[in-house]
């Protein structure tokens, strides 16, 4: 990987930044992207996006943890000259989060993967393509440097040493192997809804269509219309099933073999960054770092897998402490600048957001990706003042405490 220690491409001046022109005036926070796309989206497709597994208790528990810490600002520092860009693998970033991996994001919205791509290239940050993505990789990757790459890899070494083969090929850098997929997860709001992955055509989903134009036209018609069917394009070394093929099984295939045995065969073969995501204790971030990747991110994959699994925040201090120097990065239950220093005083280097932009994405494409964007580094720019923050850097675990 090259190492890129220019500045960002993006200064920012985010406390004092222009506000927003037109409809994107409208948006505020990141969670009004959800309330305004609730609106437009399918239920099916809008619960495929927020839901989680069974009771949804570890999508609440990823938010609560954030809400159970409080901030210890420090006053009278000179500010003025704060910065929030940091640095990560040699390269550095204008600021301190990126775009979590979404699957079936052009199924959500038009051409979702590039959107999600240009917007984090614009902004000077990482976007994680992720491989239940229905757009090439090779596309998405070609002219944006910053795009790293997530595999769901099954225990099968002649088809990870493809898949690997196939990513190193396309120019990516930074690998991403998903470790908390081994079956999937137990989405009942999805069988509620009548969403399947592949799509089943029934008269509830028709209707559920229908009763959404902007959705129907705008992202699956103009799909269809300029590119033809959609496919699982990255499960596999090979092209994958057609999204509305109904005789389709998506390559879940010996996912429940996968060991750290072939993480270290991955890191042998693999020339980039290697990224361990979805761990939850210090015992397999150990594990991780001991097979010679790069970093790890601690995730309970958006409440979307394990139900009552712990907040990613509760165990970050243990998981860095575990690992030394290692990259340490988060995702999860973040949604505003506030949730961002809180994991990085508690020792992350970087977080990952995914559900705020792909609802951005569905209604405007990568300029309302980017607006998101900016939303919440204005945030981070403006909370780094209130803390008595210069550099992200100067945050350590004083300046948090629980809350009550």
């Amino acid at each position: 990987m090259s190492d890129n220690s220019k500045r960002p491409r993006r200064e920012i001046g985010a406390s004092g930044a222009k506000p927003a022109e037109g409809w994107l005036g409208n948006f505020l926070g990141l969670d009004d992207f959800e309330v305004a796309a609730r609106r437009h989206l399918p239920r099916m497709i809008h619960g495929y996006v927020s839901g989680a597994v069974e009771t949804g208790s570890a999508l609440a528990n990823a938010r609560a943890g954030y809400q159970r810490l409080a901030l210890v600002p420090h006053t009278m520092m000179d500010v003025s000259k704060r910065q929030q860009d940091c640095e990560l693998f040699g390269r550095r970033y204008s600021s301190p989060f990126g775009i979590a991996p979404l699957g079936g994001a052009a199924m959500v919205a038009y051409r979702g993967d590039l959107a999600l791509a240009d917007a984090a290239e614009a902004m000077g940050v990482p976007m994680i393509m992720s491989a239940s993505s229905l757009i090439p990789l090779e596309e998405v990757r070609r002219d944006r440097p910053n795009t790293w790459f997530q595999a769901y890899l099954p225990g099968d070494q002649t088809r990870i040493d493809a898949m690997v083969d196939r990513v190193a090929a396309a120019g990516f850098d930074t690998l991403v192997v998903t470790a908390d997929t081994p079956v999937p997860g137990n989405r009942e709001n999805n069988i509620r809804s009548g969403f399947s992955m592949p799509l089943k055509i029934t008269a509830n989903t028709i209707i559920d269509s229908a009763l959404h134009p902007r959705w129907l036209l705008g992202v699956m018609a103009r799909t269809f219309y300029r590119h033809g069917p959609p496919h699982f394009e990255n499960m596999d070394a090979t092209r994958g099933p057609a999204m509305l093929s109904q005789t389709a099984v998506r390559s879940m295939g010996a996912r429940d073999q996968l060991s750290w045995g072939h993480v270290a065969a991955i890191r042998k073969r693999w020339p980039g960054k290697l990224v361990i995501k979805g761990l939850l204790t210090a015992e397999d971030a150990r594990k991780a770092r001991d097979c010679g990747c790069d970093g790890v991110i601690v995730s309970n994959h958006g409440g979307r897998q394990l139900d009552h699994a712990v907040a990613p925040i509760q165990m970050l201090p243990e998981i860095v402490d575990a690992v030394g120097p290692m990259p340490v990065m988060i995702d999860g239950g973040i949604r505003r600048g506030t949730d961002v220093i809180k994991a990085l005083a508690l020792g992350a280097s970087f977080v990952f957001l995914g559900r705020p932009f792909l609802y951005a994405a569905f209604l405007g494409g990568a300029p309302a990706v980017q607006h998101a964007m900016t939303l919440l580094s204005t945030e981070i720019d403006r909370d780094m003042a209130l803390m008595g923050l210069r550099q992200l850097s100067e945050l350590n675990p004083q300046c948090v405490r629980p809350a009550p």
